[in-house]
């Protein structure tokens, strides 16, 4: 019954699909480039559970010992925010970061793509390097005054965090410019790749 119920039912048609990192042609750029931020970014996975397990000892020391510790504290926010620089470089690679996708899906490949490429010329080139430009001095600045935590008993090497800033921007920086030559190697020619 099922096997005639499958054999008349009408076959769906794909839904529209956007251009994604799966179907654009790769360079040899973008293959180094997204290797090196995979691999970061795999790697900075580990850092959920870490995560996960300072807030566990920070929760069970607080409500079942009585006892708080600001190192825990400060130390959940460090993680969480090493953690989300460095995922930025990866979402963008794997092409899971936000989109407001009122009209793009309706686009052809081509036209998505030049508008991505201008989104990426206009404006996360520009936002990324005003945010370098700035980040890079004040961290700077944290580590020539080996600034430590103003809270008693906090953290020490506040610049330790501070340096994350600039390696999430600068590796969403690289993992920009890898999609910035597939997507002109695309409109230059090359063909789309399929997903299977």
């Amino acid at each position: 019954m099922n096997a005639s119920i499958e054999a008349t039912a009408p076959e769906l048609e794909p839904a529209p699909q956007g251009l994604s990192g799966e179907v654009l042609p790769h360079t040899p750029i973008s293959r180094v480039l997204d290797g090196l931020i995979r691999h970061i970014g795999e790697f900075s996975a580990w850092l959920w559970p870490v995560l996960m397990l300072v807030i566990i000892v920070n929760v069970v020391s607080r409500y079942v010992f009585s006892q708080g510790f600001i190192e825990l504290e400060e130390l959940q926010w460090h993680i969480y925010s090493a953690g989300f620089l460095i995922a930025l470089s990866y979402a963008l690679l794997r092409d899971n970061h936000v989109r407001v996708d009122l009209f793009r899906e309706r686009f052809s490949f081509r036209t998505q793509a030049w508008i991505e490429l201008g989104g990426m010329l206009l404006l996360l080139g520009p936002f990324i390097g005003l945010l370098l430009y700035y980040s890079v001095p004040y961290v700077i600045d944290s580590w020539h005054m080996n600034e430590a935590s103003s809270a008693p008993g906090g953290l020490s090497h506040r610049w330790i965090i501070k340096s994350a800033l600039p390696l999430g921007l600068g590796l969403v920086l690289l993992a920009a410019f890898s999609r910035f030559t597939r997507l002109v190697a695309f409109l230059a020619g090359s063909e789309v790749r399929h997903a299977d």
